[in-house]
């Protein structure tokens, strides 16, 4: 059980990021994009300020620093996703934000040198094709939507891959919450430059703000942080890319939401860039098949 701690945390976190589309949907009805990822990221560092303040104060400059670049590109990327979706559809957003799985490994290699392995790569591809079939129109039509989602998709690839090489070295639960403030702080400043200063406190506005700041925000990315100490980023990234396919279920679970086979076809792939990943197909190798002769 504990080798697999790391898949287990990173599908959990997929899990409840899928749940949050839904309320995602619901809380724009009541705040603007910038608040929404505002309040969030607040709600989180203050959450995990409060139950890690111990840790807190025996914080590293290192672990500062690389949590204060984590919280950057944390930002950067979601408010990129943000901006972009007032100009594309929901569904090219959630396709080529997905791209970010793609991304990942090629960072390693020119950043780092490091060598591709050809079948977390397959699965990689799988997993952004499955993301297309699940959430992409056919559309040939690019704008600057496209390219602001493609740049948010370049965010979240370098936030997953330096928290994989921070995580080696740092406590994850520094790393998360300097990431968590450093991010609420850039939030609360483009509100304020905004002007958007007036919160809605109606109480279904606040209770799906609260459920995005508790387990969107401070559970789902004090998991990822954890889980990337045991796993590669790369593998990290495809199971992520479930968050798709969560949103589908969870769409169709609580919004009803009518289930097509397309729908069904992109869960399948998506669940098979997982397998290739994590076995590699080795059940299917001939010593693997003899031994279960």
């Amino acid at each position: 059980m504990q080798k697999y701690i790391g898949e287990i945390l990173l599908v959990v976190t997929a899990i409840i990021w899928g749940s949050g589309f839904v309320a995602s949907a619901v809380s724009l009805e009541y705040y603007t994009p910038y608040q929404i990822l505002a309040g969030r990221f607040l709600i989180g560092a203050i959450i995990l300020s409060v139950l890690f303040h111990k840790k807190l104060r025996m914080a590293k400059k290192s672990t500062v620093i690389k949590g204060a670049v984590l919280g950057i590109f944390l930002y950067v990327a979601f408010a990129l996703q943000t901006v972009g979706l007032q100009f594309t559809t929901p569904s090219k957003n959630a396709f080529l934000t997905a791209v970010n799985v793609v991304i990942v490994p090629f960072l390693g290699f020119l950043l780092y040198k490091r060598k591709m392995d050809m079948y977390e790569l397959g699965g990689a591809v799988l997993a952004v094709i499955g993301v297309a079939v699940l959430s992409l129109k056919l559309s040939s039509e690019i704008n600057i939507g496209d390219l602001l989602t493609l740049l948010c998709a370049v965010g979240f690839a370098f936030h997953i891959f330096y928290t994989s090489r921070f995580v080696k070295e740092e406590d994850p639960v520094v790393l998360t919450i300097v990431q968590m403030v450093v991010a609420a702080v850039i939030g609360w400043i483009v509100v304020l430059f905004r002007g958007e200063t007036s919160f809605s406190m109606e109480t279904e506005g606040v209770l799906n703000l609260l459920y995005l700041g508790i387990f969107s925000t401070t559970i789902a990315y004090l998991m990822q942080t954890v889980a990337q100490k045991y796993i590669t980023e790369t593998k990290a990234a495809i199971i992520l890319s479930t968050e798709s396919f969560w949103g589908m279920a969870f769409s169709v679970i609580i919004l009803s939401e009518v289930m097509t086979f397309k729908m069904i076809l992109g869960a399948v792939l998506i669940l098979l860039a997982i397998i290739l990943s994590e076995t590699k197909f080795g059940f299917l190798k001939k010593d693997k098949m003899k031994s279960l002769v």
